[in-house]
């Protein structure tokens, strides 16, 4: 996989790549939808996640645009590894992100609360760190972060998740102000209630739990949100879209949802 033209093959229309995009958390999910449509839009595009059977899976349906190379976010060895691996990079979306419980401060479990923070926001710290140098090479790099609603508005519930994202917005805040003047643009687009394997596994597998959080309503899904990212990475180069909160129709705040029954 070269920068330049490529051919999906069975055509014989060469088209120009836009560039190369790293996503990470893109074994599933938003992060899966998100490769899928940054190949589609012409960017060569290198997976990193922990589950490589299922990243091989998301390698086929970008049509010849990806690669897969492992990577666990909450590892920094892993990390440096997954960068050592990548000459160039023109967007990094930082999509890995894990949700643990609904305890309250009361009953918090800290084991919890520190596994969130380690993926959360280290890992997009680390990760940001490692890529920051060929971004800046690049000449036009863009750092897209998915955030939540969680980082922008505190629910009962949700105190260890929320504390996490208010931390990733913080820093992508930060971020952006630091980059003054430097050819990359920062990125953070908050989902609200979007239907993944995300509130299965913050629920524990609980299934059951999982299908009673969209009962009712119409939730977004990993596509709606990839379209988002992918539309931010293709702006002109001098607009920085800084933020974007994105509900589904049914949802007006993070815990305001419009349900039929």
């Amino acid at each position: 996989m070269t920068q330049g033209e490529s051919t999906t093959p069975g055509t014989a229309t060469a088209t120009p790549t836009r560039g190369v995009a790293v996503v990470t958390g893109a074994s599933s999910g938003i992060g899966a939808a998100t490769a899928v449509q940054l190949a589609s839009l012409g960017y060569d595009v290198v997976l990193g996640a922990r589950r490589a059977d299922r990243l091989a899976e998301v390698v086929e349906r970008c049509a010849g645009r990806a690669r897969a190379l492992p990577l666990d976010v909450a590892d920094p060895a892993s990390i440096t590894a997954f960068a050592a691996a990548i000459d160039h990079c023109d967007v990094l979306v930082n999509n890995a992100g894990i949700a643990v419980g609904t305890e309250s401060v009361a009953e918090a479990d800290e084991a919890a609360w520190t596994s969130m923070y380690e993926t959360n926001v280290l890992g997009t710290l680390r990760v940001t760190k490692a890529f920051l140098p060929l971004l800046i090479a690049s000449g036009d790099g863009q750092v897209i972060t998915i955030g939540s609603v969680a980082g922008r508005e505190p629910y009962e519930g949700g105190a260890g998740y929320n504390a996490a994202k208010h931390a990733v917005t913080a820093m992508t805040r930060v971020l952006r102000l630091e980059l003054r003047g430097q050819p990359v643009r920062v990125c953070q687009i908050d989902p609200g209630m979007v239907e993944t394997e995300f509130t299965l596994n913050r629920l524990g597998g609980d299934a059951e739990g999982a299908s009673k959080v969209y009962a009712g309503m119409t939730p977004l899904t990993g596509q709606d949100i990839a379209e988002c990212v992918g539309w931010v990475a293709t702006r002109p180069a001098h607009v920085n879209i800084d933020s974007m909160l994105v509900f589904a129709r049914d949802q007006t705040s993070a815990r305001v949802v419009h349900r039929t029954q």
